[in-house]
């Protein structure tokens, strides 16, 4: 009988030992994998780091060599121009243009911004309306006059009023009374604080923007289209008709440069530079605004850069 127990107390001794050490395995097994993925998720973090600041060096690169093609020739500078070039495992896509082809909230004639608005699928009377609250909010107010823009801004629920000065960014058209965020949407590709021209140039803008054009009816846009690459200036300038007055065939100092960095991984990561290119200066050109974003999955595997 005591030998019997002994026996048990020793089996039981036994199992013990191997469920302790069966913990013991488990315990080490899960530290093994929790160390595997951190270093996983380390070895993730550094490629992503790493290539954030490839990516910026190389937005850098684009810029620099986009202002180095704009001044190579001071009495020819070049309204738009693209190149790509690779670096290690990095494609880099460059595109720049002149800035006056985009139509400056500050300086744009009313009937300009209206059209613009009537393009982007605004009814005629509104998209004048919001063409006044533009030229109300950037024109100064003389003393002693009353304000009859702030009634509306507060009519309409506002705590602020227009500036009467100057648009700082294109984001502030989303401030304006009675704009909808859809049109505010649709019209900020095409604006522009930088410039500092009324007039559009009519070699770098988009078709939305020459649409928009008073006097440039479909056929003319489409004639012009087809034509501005080669044609020459006076005849360019003729085949405008009424919209002659609104054109500009001479590049702004400021220019706007998009670059796209892609990567082997399939990462793709756009920035866009407004500079401003100073002639005789100690610097060749100055930053206005610089903007980085990464594209999303779709949008990496769309064909070419914009």
């Amino acid at each position: 009988m005591l030998s019997f127990r002994l026996r048990c107390e020793e089996n039981n001794s036994d199992g013990f030992i191997i469920v302790a050490v069966l913990w013991l395995v488990g315990a080490l097994a899960t530290l093994a994998v929790i160390y595997s993925l951190y270093l996983h998720q380390t070895a993730v973090a550094f490629v992503d780091h790493d290539e954030r600041l490839q990516a910026q060096a190389l937005a850098m690169s684009g810029v620099e060599l986009a202002v180095y093609r704009l001044t190579a020739v001071p009495d020819r500078r070049p309204v738009t121009g693209r190149f790509s070039f690779r670096q290690g495992s990095a494609v880099v896509g460059v595109e720049f243009g002149a800035e006056n082809g985009h139509i400056d909230l500050n300086f744009a004639p009313k009937d300009v911004l209206a059209g613009l608005f009537i393009g982007l699928g605004a009814p005629p009377d509104a998209a004048a309306s919001f063409a006044d609250r533009i030229v109300a909010w950037r024109t100064l107010l003389p003393a002693a006059t009353t304000d009859s823009e702030a009634a509306i801004y507060q009519a309409a629920g506002k705590t602020y009023g227009p500036r009467h000065g100057p648009f700082q960014h294109v984001n502030e058209l989303g401030l304006l009374v009675g704009l909808p965020p859809w049109l505010v949407d649709r019209a900020l590709p095409y604006l522009t604080v930088y410039s500092g021209r009324s007039e559009v140039n009519v070699l770098s803008a988009a078709p939305e923007v020459l649409a928009a054009l008073p006097g440039l009816t479909p056929a003319l846009l489409q004639q012009l289209l087809a034509q501005r690459g080669a044609a020459p200036q006076d005849v360019l300038r003729a085949q405008v008709g009424m919209a002659a007055s609104y054109i500009s065939l001479q590049p702004s100092a400021a220019n706007r440069i998009n670059v796209d960095v892609r990567f082997a991984s399939g990462r793709r990561i756009h920035s866009q530079a407004v500079v401003l290119v100073l002639d005789k200066d100690t610097e060749p050109y100055r930053v206005l605004s610089w903007r980085d974003e990464e594209l999303s999955l779709d949008e990496r595997g769309s064909a070419g850069w914009q």
